[in-house]
């Protein structure tokens, strides 16, 4: 068993059909099994105003253009850091959300084609210019992601509706904001979802006892 010697923050990444919610409630299953002081959280939807912002946005029923759809999930975020995160963090937690500020870089800037500079402003603004210790992405293809989506036959979400255009852009986006980040570790997302989850918790252990964020009890 470990114990947290100071707060963690890590975001899990990855295009619709990657995998990245089921990795995020495996590691919710094991990170608890270590009796860490444990997090798990999603944006948008990871509060009570996120909830609605989430509807909003994922199941519209009427259309949004890109600026209006960056613009709510920036909302959404900024809730979300003061709502939750930071006083996770100021309580000395561990933190994993489900998408944080490199997804709107990747669906609003890469997939709708908005200033990523901008996005990037008023992300940091947004979140108080806290980062990630550790980001998680999970990596496949926009074929496979697509099938996938397809197979599950469940409503799909206006970004699940979108194109497979779209998804290659996405696939793009996240390959091009994460080809040189020493803070990202990247999983394939083609394994076994057991296979993934046990990489991932142990890379995140690792990670802890290497930059001295545990103790043995």
């Amino acid at each position: 068993m470990l114990s947290l010697k100071r707060s963690m923050l890590i975001s899990v990444e990855g295009i619709d059909g990657s995998g990245k919610s089921t990795l995020v409630q495996a590691l919710k299953t094991n990170l608890e099994g270590l009796q860490l002081p444990l997090v798990v959280t999603k944006e948008p939807g990871g509060t009570a105003l996120g909830k609605q912002l989430r509807t909003l946005v994922q199941e519209r029923t009427t259309p949004l253009c890109p600026q209006a759809e960056f613009l709510l999930f920036a909302t959404d975020r900024a809730q979300h850091f003061n709502e939750l995160i930071i006083p996770a963090l100021e309580q000395g937690k561990l933190i994993i959300s489900d998408r944080m500020a490199d997804s709107s870089l990747v669906y609003q800037g890469y997939g709708r084609g908005l200033d990523k500079d901008f996005i990037k402003m008023v992300n940091t603004w947004a979140m108080n210019n806290i980062v990630p210790d550790l980001t998680f992405y999970v990596r496949i293809s926009p074929e496979i992601a697509y099938q996938r989506l397809i197979a599950r036959k469940e409503t799909l979400t206006a970004f699940e509706q979108e194109k497979r255009e779209f998804f290659e852009k996405l696939a793009k986006g996240f390959d091009t904001l994460y080809a040189n980040r020493p803070d990202v570790i990247i999983l394939d997302g083609t394994k076994d979802a057991q296979s993934i989850a046990t990489k991932a918790t142990e890379d995140i252990i690792n990670f802890l006892k290497l930059r001295e964020i545990t103790t043995l009890p």
